[in-house]
Formats: structure tokens, sequence, C-alpha cells
């Protein structure tokens, strides 16, 4: 059962992108009702007036400029990226990690002829005469 699950978790398709838009919808739910019930009267407090008339913002010319629904929008956003990646693309970035790691092909053993070359090799410089050390290349015209 459990493996069924991790193997439903893991494939990426349509029925799973359905699930995430679902469930981000359902988050972005929670913290709009958290930025609405606690974030805008807290902007209000420290930007002057009531949440609705014209807290947290400035007239000028007839025009008013709303910053406190620009911070609260703000706010709402660096919230859903912070528990966007660290509880869901965080997560998946080090399960792929291990993944890739346990995946990892085991080194492969030499072949029999580069093991019967590098036994060669080896032999040829146990037999070989220490060399004196080589005269440096002379220049012919």
């Amino acid at each position: 059962m459990l493996k069924g699950f991790r193997d439903f978790i893991l494939r990426g398709n349509v029925v799973d992108l359905a699930v995430g838009i679902v469930v981000g919808a359902a988050f972005t739910t929670l913290v709009t009702s958290f930025t609405t019930s606690f974030l805008k009267p807290l902007i209000a407090v420290f930007g002057g007036g009531e949440v609705g008339k014209l807290g947290a913002s400035f007239r000028i010319h007839g025009q008013v400029f709303d910053w406190g629904a620009f911070l609260n929008a703000a706010i709402t956003f660096l919230i859903t990226a912070a528990v966007v990646y660290f509880l869901v693309v965080y997560p998946m970035n080090e399960l792929a990690k291990r993944r890739k790691l346990g995946d990892a092909p085991p080194p492969e053993a030499p072949s029999e002829e580069v093991r019967l070359l590098t036994e060669i090799r080896d032999a040829l410089v146990r037999q070989a005469p220490p060399s004196a050390p080589e005269a440096p290349p002379v220049d012919r015209l």
C-alpha cells in the first residue's frame, strides 16, 4: 500500500498536476484568510485608520494609493513562496539527490585484456635496468 502511494507521489502526470492545483487553491485560501484576518489589521494599526476605511493609504489629487493592500499582497506572496519551497521543492530536491546516489552504477572491473596488459607493463618495469638520466636534446642544423 505504501509502495503504491510512493509511486503515485513520484510519478509525474496529469492526475498529480490536478492534485497539486487543488492543494494549491486550498493553501491560497488559507494564506489569504490569514493575511486578511491578522496582517491587514496589523498594517492598519501601524498605517493609521481602520481596515477598509483608507487605512494604510494616502491620497494625492483625489487618487487613493493603498500601500497597505500592496504590502499585504507582498507578504502573502512571500509566505506562499516560502511554504512551497520548504515543504515541496526542497524535500523533492533532497529525495532526487538520494535516489540519484542510490542509482549510481558500481565501478566496472577492468576487462581481461586491460588486466593482462597491466600485468605485462608491471613485469617489464620490474625487469628494466635503472636508466641513466636523459641528456638534453641537441639542436642539429
